[in-house]
């Protein structure tokens, strides 16, 4: 036994707890006294569907707990999807089952692998479970196969691939998603997370259903806080080989996803017209945003989500940062990406249509170009 005098002073976390930095969400306010846009988040700009937020309003027997096993939202996702219920665990957003997918499957020892400019929660998620972040590099900001094959060693036990990426907006076409996954060890896990599948109109993409259906070794990850509108409730949903999902069910917290939450997605689920309200805004706006920005100059990732990877200028006065804190000062709020290795870029979502004219007579203003905005 130590002696006393050996012992830290007091309670310390373990080995890699401190090399977390800690997540830190866009900014959500402007100036004082001023409309603000926020375009930080990748929020959904009709908001939630009415009936999700009826049958949120309804579930109001706050003192009871919410159903452990999320038993009708797994039904309800399953009918809609031709999905195994048993085969789907819910969580409290898919930051949780990011995080408990890491716990499951990896630890000291092991790594998890990600991309460059991957979503910040899977290099949180690896190093909260004990294991070590592994980065692959990117080809113009698109996910790059073979760097990640290259990437893995005999201590890799968990792949996440965002899909569309966070905050690139590109995507991989499905072909090469399953390349990755025949060039994976099959004790490896590939987690395919599709927070912004709903929105993506090309047809040489998949979500991932059908992989996870005839793959023991990939899980796919969706989240209705994007398309859904119901980010404030916390509601996410994986689905995996029978295996996996007893490994994560074991570790999940017994009422994780609050009643409240269950009933609104439920709903939301369940109202297609509001989801392809959404999806047809998006149809509208997304390339329109495109288009006016790079007619300004500025150069534009092209995106599948539903926001831009617009970048600026190395040029005092015209930076990222120097577009940021004059959009700000209008009530246009964007996400910067230093974070994500993208000081010079910043993240733009698909607003309202007053938001997105405001944003580029703001941003045609700000780079000295007058009189754009107009059109379509």
């Amino acid at each position: 036994m130590s002696s006393a005098s050996s012992r830290p002073n007091r309670p310390v976390p373990r080995a890699g707890v401190l090399d977390i930095e800690a997540y830190v969400p866009g900014k959500s306010q402007g100036g004082a006294g001023m409309k603000v846009h926020k375009l930080s988040a990748n929020e959904n700009p009709l908001g939630p569907s009415p009936k999700a937020v009826a049958a949120f309003q309804s579930a109001n027997a706050l003192e009871l707990y919410p159903d452990g096993s999320s038993s009708k939202l797994r039904e309800t996702i399953a009918s809609a999807y031709g999905l195994d219920p048993a085969r789907i665990v819910c969580g409290t957003g898919s930051d949780e089952l990011l995080m408990l997918t890491a716990a499951a499957f990896a630890g000291p020892g092991d790594e998890v692998l990600f991309s460059q400019h991957g979503f910040l929660v899977y290099r949180i998620a690896a190093l909260a479970a004990g294991a070590t972040p592994v980065v692959a590099p990117e080809k113009d900001f698109r996910t790059d196969v073979d760097a990640l094959l290259a990437a893995v060693t005999e201590r890799t036990r968990v792949v996440f691939l965002a899909n569309p990426n966070n905050p690139t907006g590109t995507y991989l076409p499905f072909d090469e998603v399953r390349r990755l996954q025949r060039g994976l060890p099959p004790n490896v896990l590939l987690a395919l997370d599709a927070a912004y599948a709903e929105y993506v109109r090309r047809n040489d993409y998949e979500a991932g259903i059908e992989l996870v259906a005839t793959c023991p070794n990939v899980v796919m990850l969706r989240t209705f806080s994007k398309i859904y509108g119901l980010a404030a409730l916390r509601v996410g949903w994986l689905y995996g080989p029978a295996e996996v999902v007893d490994a994560i069910n074991r570790i999940r917290g017994a009422f994780n996803v609050s009643a409240p939450g269950l009933a609104a997605a439920i709903a939301a689920v369940e109202d297609t017209g509001h989801v392809e309200a959404a999806i047809a805004h998006n149809e509208t706006w997304l390339p329109w945003l495109t288009e006016q920005l790079t007619a300004l100059g500025l150069t534009v990732t092209p995106s599948v989500a539903n926001f831009l990877l617009v970048h600026f200028p190395d040029v005092e006065g015209r930076t990222a940062k120097d577009a940021d804190a004059f959009l700000s000062g209008r009530g246009l709020i964007l996400r910067r990406v230093d974070s994500y290795g993208l000081p010079g870029a910043l993240r733009l979502t698909v607003g309202t249509e007053e938001a997105n004219r405001l944003l580029v007579e703001a941003l045609a203003e700000f780079l000295g170009e007058k009189g754009a905005g107009h059109g379509a």
